[in-house]
């Protein structure tokens, strides 16, 4: 019984704790619920307010953006109200203004009218005094007017004929004082320095020392030397100089820059001097190159072709007369542009002609045409301009003057040839026979070059050992002294030395 009482009050303790918890539970589930719809009171009317102050937020936008709206409208009401008023104002102004030309074309309509009437009274009373005068001098008006254009005419004529002479008598005794003022303008105005040409040139050694390594073994370097330039040099007791002889300039520059180098570089051997020299003359040429570009930008002649700027440069190494060439045409393209200048003529295309006259002077060869006509042709197959080549061709009456910078330039090249010490006739007819010399060896087959030393008493003629043989080497001197001796005048003797070389070149590879 115990155990069953036992079993039983755990049974009611265990019931009875259980409806503890179950009302424990519920009432929490109450609160839990009671809390939720406090929470959810809350969040609804936070909702509900962000919700409100969200619409009013929009509503005071929407109000805003209407306010904003109805200003621009505003804006643009008074300015459409303010164009309409221009408008308006101005189509007030073109009504008045039309009307008041539409008044002014009736004004108009009428004072033609009157002025119509005006003349068709004039005309009448014109017919009627013609007609009284056609009466009483018994002539027509068409005879009349005749009879005066030609009375008229006559009057002018002899007016005019009195004039032109009056300004011919007063313009041929003006003509002479006018041309001797601008002739003396133009030679005042111009200080270009003499240089006269001379057939030596001087060669400045440090020591005599030098002069053996010049000379080489044998004479074989200064023969070399010789026969590569063509230049005579004479080494003799002149302290610290050697002389170079020939007739031509440019040889005598090629020779001196080539001892220059030589000597500097210290090898000298006939092969390192053909070198040289070859390396020389192409130096030379690029400086004559040179000279005639600088020549051009001092006188400001642009546009010239390179060739023929090429040639104005080869004028520096030529002579006329003794004259330095270039030296002669810069002062002939100086007075004529001081001339053009005083006569209102084409000043650049003056100085052009100027400069380019003694072009046919230049070329090596030397043709059977004048030297005026030469440079004429010359300048033409470069492009120069009709007045220019008429100017070249006829400064020594060669062709017929057809511009008026013709007779310019003709003058100009006369003042500075005529100055006082310019030029020298001797030097030029020594330079000629030099020439003559060497162009009579170059006539011949088989030849090399040909050159004229010791002031012309010695022909060095060079030929090819592949065209020429011994034998015919002594018969070509011989033919070429008998030529000399029959077809030239020289003084003293010419000396023919005739030099065939074999050279046989292989390289070791």
């Amino acid at each position: 019984m115990s155990s069953v009482g036992l079993i039983i009050g755990l049974i009611s303790g265990a019931g009875a704790t259980v409806v503890a918890q179950r009302f424990l539970i519920k009432s929490k589930s109450q609160e839990i619920i009671k809390n939720a719809e406090i929470e959810a009171e809350n969040i609804r009317k936070e909702r509900a307010l962000q919700s409100k102050e969200k619409f009013l937020k929009q509503k005071e936008e929407h109000e805003e953006s209407i306010r904003e709206r109805e200003k621009r409208m505003q804006s643009n009401e008074d300015r459409y109200r303010a164009k309409e008023k221009t408008l308006n104002q101005k189509l007030e102004d073109l009504n008045r203004k039309e009307k008041e030309a539409e008044k002014s074309k009736a004004d108009y309509e009428v004072k033609a009218s009157a002025l119509e009437l005006r003349q068709q009274e004039l005309d009448k009373i014109q017919q009627k005094q013609v007609a009284e005068l056609s009466k009483i001098s018994n002539l027509s008006p068409e005879d009349a007017k005749k009879d005066l254009m030609t009375a008229l005419t006559d009057e002018a004529r002899t007016a005019a004929m009195s004039t032109i002479k009056e300004i011919t008598e007063e313009a041929k005794l003006n003509a002479n004082k006018e041309a001797r003022k601008i002739v003396i303008q133009s030679i005042q105005r111009v200080a270009t320095e003499q240089a006269i040409e001379n057939a030596v040139s001087v060669f400045n050694i440090e020591s005599d020392e030098v002069k053996g390594r010049i000379i080489g073994r044998e004479g074989r370097n200064i023969r070399a030397l010789e026969a590569a330039t063509g230049v005579e040099i004479i080494v003799d007791d002149t302290p610290e100089a050697i002389i170079l002889s020939c007739f031509d300039p440019v040889r005598r520059e090629i020779a001196r820059l080539s001892l220059h180098q030589l000597v500097s570089d210290g090898r000298i051997h006939p092969a390192r001097i053909e070198e040289v020299v070859a390396k020389t003359r192409k130096q030379l040429d690029e400086e004559i190159a040179e000279t005639g570009r600088r020549t051009c930008i001092d006188l400001g002649i642009h546009g010239l072709h390179p060739e023929l700027m090429r040639m104005v440069g080869r004028m520096k190494y030529r002579s006329s007369y003794g004259q330095n060439l270039l030296q002669h045409s810069r002062e002939v393209a100086n007075l004529c542009a001081i001339m053009a200048a005083e006569l209102g003529l084409n000043v650049k295309l003056a100085k052009r002609a100027g400069l380019l006259h003694d072009i046919g002077k230049v070329p090596d060869e030397e043709p059977e045409l004048p030297h005026a006509i030469l440079g004429m042709k010359i300048a033409e197959k470069f492009g120069e301009k009709g007045d220019v080549l008429n100017a070249i061709g006829a400064h020594h009456d060669e062709i017929e003057m057809t511009t008026l910078i013709s007779p310019i330039v003709q003058v100009c090249d006369a003042i500075s040839g005529a100055r006082p010490g310019a030029r020298r006739e001797i030097v030029e007819a020594y330079i000629k026979r030099i020439k003559e010399l060497e162009n009579l060896a170059l006539s011949y087959e088989g030849v090399s070059s040909a050159y004229a030393i010791q002031a012309g008493r010695e022909l060095r003629v060079l030929v090819e050992a592949e065209k020429v043989s011994d034998q015919r080497s002594e018969e070509l001197s011989f033919t070429i002294s008998q030529r000399i001796q029959t077809e030239m005048t020289y003084p003293g003797q010419v000396k023919v030395t005739v030099i065939r070389e074999k050279r046989s070149v292989n390289y070791a590879k």
